[in-house]
């Protein structure tokens, strides 16, 4: 039984870092991409940033308004990602989800993967 987990949600003020991470387990994911979604309420589902390990190297992509502020990473011999997120702010509050897909093609399309975590919360107080 394929399961993603999500850890490291909370309760920041604007300014602050988190890091969420996300234990995958029942298969490895070691040539998927493993990404991260977040959604506010009333929202759809968006891309926040994505990571493929492939013969070495590393394949990250972030959504514009993250970059520079979020770094993805991920332990392979752990089957594990991470979401480094510093200088959050109140819009960055919303249920962040960990997923993982097969594939190299639309990785920022939540449609596409097939994998999914529960979620954690994340809050940026102003």
């Amino acid at each position: 039984q394929v399961q993603l987990v999500e850890s490291g949600g909370g309760l920041v003020q604007a300014g602050g870092s988190l890091r969420l991470s996300c234990a995958a387990s029942g298969r490895t994911f070691s040539s998927y991409y493993m990404g991260w979604f977040r959604q506010a309420p009333g929202k759809e589902r968006e891309f926040v940033a994505t990571i493929r390990w492939v013969g070495g190297v590393i394949y990250s992509y972030y959504a514009d308004s993250v970059k520079g502020r979020f770094t993805i990473s991920r332990d392979n011999a752990k089957n594990t990602a991470y979401l480094q997120m510093n200088s959050l702010k109140p819009e960055d509050t919303a249920v962040y989800y960990c997923a993982a897909k097969a594939g190299v093609d639309l990785y920022n399309d939540y449609r596409r993967y097939n994998y999914w975590g529960q979620g954690t919360q994340v809050t940026v107080s102003s």
